[in-house]
This record gives C-alpha cells, sequence and structure tokens, in this order.
C-alpha cells in the first residue's frame, strides 16, 4: 500500500480542504535525465522519514513554525487519462488539488480542467525556464502557450527564469509577460519582489511550481539543472506571501529522484508542499 504524505490528516475526501493527488507520467517529457514519474512516491515515502517522529508510538510532524493546519486528504496515485474526471470531482466540491508529478506538461491538463469551472486565473509560475514554446505544443517545453486561453497574461508571473529559448523571449515579449529572475531578487531584494508578485495577481491563483526554478545547489535532483537559480529560502518566501491570499489549485513537478543527492531534492519538495498548506489563507 503506498505511504500517503505525512501531511495528510484525514481519509474523508469530503471533510477535506486540500487534495493531494499524484500524477507519475513523464511521457511528454525531452529531458535527457528519466525518472520524474518516480517523485510522487518518493516525496511521500521522504516526508514520512524526515518530516514526522516518533515519541513513544505517537507521530508527530515537524511542522512550519507559521501558519495553521487544514484538512488535507492524500487521494493517491492517477494516470494522465484520469485528470479530467478527477480534477473536476475535486473543483466541483470546491476543494484545492496540490498535485505532484511528473513531468511539466501534466500542467496544462490540469489547468484547462479547473478552468471550466473557474473561468481565468492568474497563473504563478515558478521555473528556470519559460516553456513558452509555441512552434511545438502538447509537450513539457509548450506548457504556458497551451494554457494561454485560460489565463489572465496581465495578472500572471513568471519567478527564477534565467535558460530561455530565443521563440520564447520573443513570445514573452509579444504577450507581456511579467518575467521575475534570480537577478531581479539580488537587486531588487526579497520584501519587494513578494509585494509586486501579490499585487498584481487576480483573485484566481494557480500556482505551478517547477523545481529547477532553485538553484541545482539546493536542488540538485531535477530533470532539467540550470546553475544561478533561486535559493531555498526566498522561493519559499514567495510561495508562502502568494498563498497567503488564497488558491484554486498547485503544483509540484520536476522532481527527478534518481539524480538527486540523499533525497534532498524530494526533502526539500515536502517542507515547500507543507508551507504552502500552512501558509494558506484557506479554512
Amino acid at each position: 500500500m503506498m505511504e500517503k504524505i505525512c501531511w495528510a490528516n484525514t481519509d474523508n475526501f469530503e471533510e477535506s480542504k486540500f487534495v493531494v493527488i499524484g500524477v507519475p507520467d513523464e511521457s511528454q517529457s525531452h529531458a535527457l535525465r528519466k525518472g520524474t514519474e518516480e517523485a510522487p512516491s518518493k516525496i511521500r515515502q521522504i516526508s514520512n522519514l524526515r518530516d514526522s517522529f516518533e515519541h513513544g508510538g505517537r507521530i508527530s510532524l515537524g511542522r512550519p513554525f507559521q501558519g495553521s493546519e487544514k484538512k488535507i486528504y492524500d487521494m493517491g496515485n492517477i494516470n494522465r487519462e484520469q485528470i479530467e474526471n478527477t480534477y473536476d470531482e475535486i473543483s466541483a466540491s470546491s476543494k484545492i488539488p496540490i498535485s505532484i508529478g511528473g513531468d511539466h506538461s501534466i500542467t496544462r491538463q490540469i489547468i484547462n480542467t479547473i478552468t471550466k469551472r473557474y473561468g481565468k486565473i492568474s497563473l504563478v509560475y515558478f521555473d528556470a525556464h519559460p516553456d513558452f514554446v509555441s512552434s511545438t505544443t502538447n509537450y513539457y517545453g509548450s506548457v504556458v502557450n497551451d494554457i494561454l486561453s485560460n489565463i489572465e497574461i496581465s495578472s500572471s508571473v513568471q519567478i527564477g527564469i534565467r535558460a530561455p529559448e530565443q521563440e520564447e523571449l520573443d513570445n514573452i515579449k509579444k504577450f507581456d509577460l511579467k518575467v521575475i529572475t534570480p537577478f531581479d531578487i539580488r537587486e531588487q531584494g526579497i520584501k519587494q519582489v513578494a509585494n509586486s508578485v501579490t499585487s498584481r495577481l487576480g483573485d484566481k491563483v494557480y500556482i505551478s511550481f517547477d523545481m529547477d526554478c532553485i538553484d541545482p545547489a539546493f536542488a540538485p535532483g531535477v530533470s532539467v539543472p540550470v546553475p544561478v537559480g533561486l535559493n531555498s529560502t526566498d522561493a519559499v518566501y514567495l510561495l508562502k506571501e502568494i498563498v497567503k491570499k488564497g488558491i484554486v489549485g498547485m503544483d509540484m513537478m520536476e522532481v527527478c529522484p534518481s539524480f538527486d543527492v540523499k533525497d534532498r531534492t524530494s526533502h526539500l519538495a515536502s517542507r515547500i508542499i507543507s508551507e504552502a498548506l500552512y501558509s494558506s489563507g484557506e479554512t
């Protein structure tokens, strides 16, 4: 039986506010590194090994320092073909999906499903790459292009970008998409960047978090690592400030356990998920 993520605290879907779903699929990835399909199970496993403690037969979590516990249900894993029906059920129940991939193309299917109920959303896209290729579609490098009709570009932002292709730069300019690089954070300061991001967002926010937005020094186990990235504290600080406003969903993509170092990246992914859950303005 698959382990549930340690942050799950109810076996009752109906009483939950957040629903964790694994999508162990990397069929639309072109990365040289393979293995992101292992991430949903590995992140859950590491969360139980490193984020929970046993005292006299009682399990206690190493929870985030700030924020309050929410009702969290772990649905287990689904395959790509089940995304539409599963996310229809979650959004129809006014619950918030926290998804673990898998390759980043999964985000396209999630957003294109939940926006049928919510309408256009503000997208916060943490990534080293813009994923804004338009000459090829339906793969992990064309996600933003593939969801354009379902996002409000004027209230969306990309964070951590540092390895764009020329075609992606052209599309960013064409659609006037706001981009924040690691250098912007160094120059402006984390508080100013956080204020600028949160003031831009609309009232229906979806966060897509590719772990390669973080520098490989902190997150080596990703499918396409790029140096000169965000440090883990800055990335999580921004995430927490965004989540405080409330979100309609979040995903954690591109953790690649087979290339990790002592499971550092899976553990960081677990901590990021916990900070998002505990920081949320949702009750």
